[in-house]
């Protein structure tokens, strides 16, 4: 087990785990059109952070890849498919994290949230703009800070 696991409930580590994936989907159907590239990128990151993650994360990111595709997949598949409806079902499961960020550590807690945040940006970046390169869409744009997390560094 992750040791800052330890004091969490297993609804809350599954919670954590879930987190890339809630991320993924959430900014990559910010435009109601989750496409392949934003799929692809969402995989893509999750292999690198397996080997280029904060340290402190590196095994975080290695439990987050296990399965990741099928898990990303099964999760798009289980939210409905209407961004209107999708969103504030992701951002309330998005929100609990409030409450169990405090639990970490705060070095932790603040290299996870940046770490997510990372994700997010370039999961919008990864669809749109000149040849698909560096631009957010508007939809994106509203949602990529995660606000609904509150940054623990504050």
């Amino acid at each position: 087990m992750i040791p800052e696991f330890e004091k969490l409930s297993e609804g809350e580590i599954d919670l954590i785990l879930k987190t890339p994936i809630l991320v993924s989907i959430l900014i990559a159907g910010a435009d109601n059109n989750i496409d392949k590239t934003e799929i692809k990128k969402a995989i893509s990151i999750s292999k690198e952070k397996q080997k280029r993650a904060r340290a402190s994360l590196l095994d975080y990111y290695r439990e987050v890849a296990d399965n990741f595709e099928d898990k990303l997949l099964i999760m798009i598949q289980s939210f409905p498919s209407d961004a209107q409806d999708r969103n504030p079902i992701i951002i309330d499961e998005l929100e609990k994290l409030n409450d169990v960020l405090p639990k970490f550590d705060k070095q932790y807690a603040v290299e996870f949230y940046e770490s997510i945040k990372e994700i997010a940006k370039k999961i919008a970046e990864s669809s749109g703009g000149v040849l698909g390169y560096m631009a957010v869409g508007y939809e994106e744009s509203k949602l990529i800070g995660l606000k609904m997390i509150d940054d623990p560094s504050k």
